[in-house]
C-alpha cells in the first residue's frame, strides 16, 4: 500500500540570524549590552538600541550598493559597535567575515583576497595595521572605522568613521530576513597552521541551530537571569556563538574590548555582576594568578566554559575550591561552529563517591548534545568501540558542521558524512569524550602512542609550573620520544629532575619524558593556543 503524506501544516519560519536580535529587542529591550571602550571606560547600551543601530548598518550597506551575499570584513575586538555591525551585516543578507588582528600581515592579506571582502569595518586601534594591508587588497572599496570622527581624524576618501556613516541611515528602512535560511551568514578562517588558512562559511540555519544546541541546559544553559562576559573574541569562531546565545536568551551581554589582562577581566566580572563567561585556558590562568596574587575572590561568577585547548586539573580545582565556580570543559573547532562537547555531569559521575574519579570526568572534554553526532575510527576507517580505552580519529556530523570548505569543491567529509577533526581520542560507555592528542602532536614511540596532552595536564599541576608543553623529538631507536618544555611561575627555580619525579606514578614509566627544558616565554598562536611548531623548531636536535 502506497504511503500518503499529508501536507506540512506548520508555518514556514526561515531560521535567519536577524530573528535572534529581533527577539532580544522585542522581549528583552532594556537588558543591557555593555562594552569597554578604547580609553578603558565603560559604554552602555541595551538590546533595543543595538537592534536599532544594527538596522542602520543594514540601511547603510544597501544605500551604498552592497548586495546580499557580499563579504564584509571586520577587524575588531569585542565591542558594542562590533556587535551592531555583526547583526547589521548578517541581518541584511551580506556575509560577515571576522578577521583576526593578531595574525601576520600576509595571512590577513590572503584571507581578505580569498574571501573577496568588499568593505572592512575596523577598530581605530588597528588603523595602522589595516593601512599596511590595503595596498595588497585591491578588492576592498571602503573602510568604516568603529568610532567617531575624533578617534580617526584625517581619513582618506575611501574611509569614514562609523558614527558619521550611520547617522544618515533611517532604521525603519531596513529589510531583514526575507531570504532562505541556508543563505551564507558568516565566514571564519582556520588558523592555517599547515598551509593556507581554510574558509568555513556558516549559513543562517546552521547558526540558529548551533544557538539552540548550545543553549541546552547540560551545555551552556544561559537564561535571561544571566550576565554573560564574552571574553572569546568575535574573530574566534563568532565568539563561540555567545552573542547569538545571549540575544536568544535575553541575557545581559558584557564585551571586554582589547583588555584581557587579569585585572581588567576581574573588574568587569565584579562591576557588572557576571554569572557566566568563556575563554581559552591562557586567559583564565592570567585571571586566576591575578586573584591569587591580590587575595581576591569572585562574588557573582557561577560558571566558566574553558575550551580551545585542554584545561588543567589545577585550574579546575582553583576555580572550584577557591571561588565556588563550576568549570565546564568544552571541545570543538572552527569547522563545528564551534561547540562539539562539554563536560556536563551525568548521574553516574555525580554519584561517584571517589573525588578523584569525579575529577577525571571533569577533565574529559564532555558529552555530545543533541545536534552533534560522533564516531571514532581506527587507521583503516573501522569504528572503534566506546570502551574508554580504544583510541581513534574523532569524526563528527551535524547541521552546524562543515560539509566543504569555502571555495573548495572537494567534500570535507567521509562517505557517511562525518568530518575528520584531526583529533585523537576515546569515548567511554557513558559517552564522555577524552581527547588524547591532535593527530599531528601524538608521539609515536616504539610503535605505540604517547599523549602529549595528558603529560602536559599533569606537568602543569606542578606548583612551580605556569605552563607546560610536550613535543615529539626524534630518537634513533624509538623513532620519537617526549620532550617536556616548562615555563616556571615568576620567581621560581626548578630542576628537570623535580618535574620527572613529579610525573612518576602518574603516567606509565615509558611515557616519562627523556628531557626537560625551561623557557622564559611559551609561544602562543593567534588564538591563544600553544604553538608547538615553534617549540619543535627550537628544540630540533635529537634527544639523547
Amino acid at each position: 500500500m502506497d504511503s500518503v503524506f499529508e501536507p506540512d501544516l506548520m508555518q514556514r519560519w526561515e531560521m535567519t540570524v536577524d530573528r535572534l536580535i529581533v527577539h532580544a529587542e522585542r522581549w528583552h529591550s532594556t537588558r543591557e549590552v555593555v562594552g569597554r571602550l578604547a580609553d578603558g571606560s565603560i559604554g552602555r547600551s541595551n538590546w533595543a538600541t543595538v537592534a536599532r543601530r544594527a538596522r542602520q548598518v543594514s540601511v547603510g550597506l544597501s544605500a551604498h550598493g552592497i548586495t546580499r551575499g557580499t563579504r564584509i570584513g571586520t577587524l575588531a575586538m569585542n565591542s558594542i559597535r562590533h556587535v551592531e555591525t555583526w547583526y547589521g551585516v548578517m541581518g541584511y543578507g551580506a556575509v560577515c567575515h571576522t578577521l583576526n588582528p593578531r595574525l601576520f600581515d600576509d595571512q590577513l592579506i590572503y584571507m581578505i583576497n580569498h574571501a573577496d571582502d568588499r568593505w572592512i569595518f575596523a577598530d581605530p586601534i588597528f588603523r595602522a595595521q589595516l593601512e599596511r594591508l590595503l595596498p595588497h587588497c585591491p578588492g576592498v572599496e571602503k573602510v568604516i572605522y568603529l568610532g567617531d570622527s575624533s578617534e580617526v581624524p584625517a581619513l582618506p576618501a575611501n574611509a569614514i568613521d562609523y558614527e558619521t556613516w550611520i547617522a544618515e541611515a533611517d532604521p525603519s528602512l531596513a529589510a531583514w530576513g526575507q531570504f532562505p535560511e541556508r543563505t551564507p551568514a558568516a565566514l571564519c578562517y582556520t588558523s592555517g597552521t599547515t598551509g593556507n588558512p581554510k574558509g568555513v562559511q556558516y549559513s543562517h540555519r546552521s547558526q540558529i541551530l548551533h544557538t539552540l544546541v548550545s543553549g541546552q541546559r547540560d551545555f551552556l544553559g544561559l537564561s535571561a537571569r544571566d550576565t554573560l562576559l564574552s571574553v572569546v573574541p568575535m574573530f574566534h569562531v563568532n565568539a563561540w556563538g555567545l552573542p547569538f546565545i545571549a540575544a536568544a536568551a535575553g541575557s545581559k551581554l558584557v564585551l571586554p574590548g582589547a583588555r584581557l589582562d587579569g585585572a581588567s577581566v576581574y573588574e568587569l566580572l565584579e562591576s557588572e555582576g557576571v554569572t557566566f563567561t568563556a575563554a581559552v585556558p591562557t586567559v583564565w590562568q592570567l585571571l586566576f594568578d591575578f586573584l591569587s596574587e591580590n587575595n581576591l575572590r569572585l562574588s557573582t561568577l557561577k560558571r566558566v566554559a574553558i575550551g580551545g585547548s585542554a584545561c588543567t586539573e589545577a585550574l579546575i580545582r582553583g576555580f572550584r575550591d577557591g571561588h565556588g565556580v563550576e568549570v565546564l570543559h568544552a571541545w570543538g573547532m572552527t569547522e563545528m561552529s564551534p561547540i562539539g562537547t562539554i563536560s556536563g555531569p551525568l548521574p553516574v559521575s555525580l554519584g561517584e563517591p571517589d573525588e578523584a574519579t569525579r575529577m577525571a570526568y571533569n577533565l574529559k572534554q564532555g558529552r555530545v548534545p543533541f545536534g552533534v553526532d560522533l564516531k571514532i575510527t581506527a587507521e583503516n576507517g573501522d569504528r572503534q568501540p566506546h570502551d574508554g580505552t580504544a583510541p581513534g580519529h574523532i569524526m563528527v556530523s551535524g547541521p552546524s558542521i562543515i560539509q566543504s570548505y569555502f571555495r573548495d569543491d572537494k567534500p570535507a567529509v567521509d562517505a557517511e558524512g562525518y568530518f575528520d577533526t584531526g583529533d585523537i581520542g576515546t569515548v567511554d560507555p557513558q559517552g564522555y569524550l577524552q581527547i588524547t592528542d591532535r593527530s599531528k602532536d601524538l608521539i609515536k614511540s616504539g610503535g605505540e602512542w604517547i599523549s602529549s596532552v595528558e603529560i602536559e595536564n599533569i606537568a602543569s599541576g606542578h606548583p612551580k609550573a605556569l605552563m607546560a608543553a610536550v613535543v615529539a623529538m626524534p630518537h634513533p631507536k624509538w623513532r620519537e620520544r617526549p620532550l617536556l618544555v616548562v615555563k616556571l611561575r615568576p620567581g621560581q627555580t626548578a630542576t628537570a629532575q623535580e618535574f620527572l619525579d613529579y610525573l612518576k606514578g602518574k603516567i606509565a614509566n615509558w611515557w616519562i619524558p627523556d628531557e626537560v627544558r625551561f623557557v622564559d616565554e611559551m609561544p602562543l598562536g593567534a588564538t591563544g593556543k600553544l604553538d608547538k611548531k615553534v617549540l619543535r623548531a627550537k628544540f630540533a636536535a635529537p634527544v639523547i
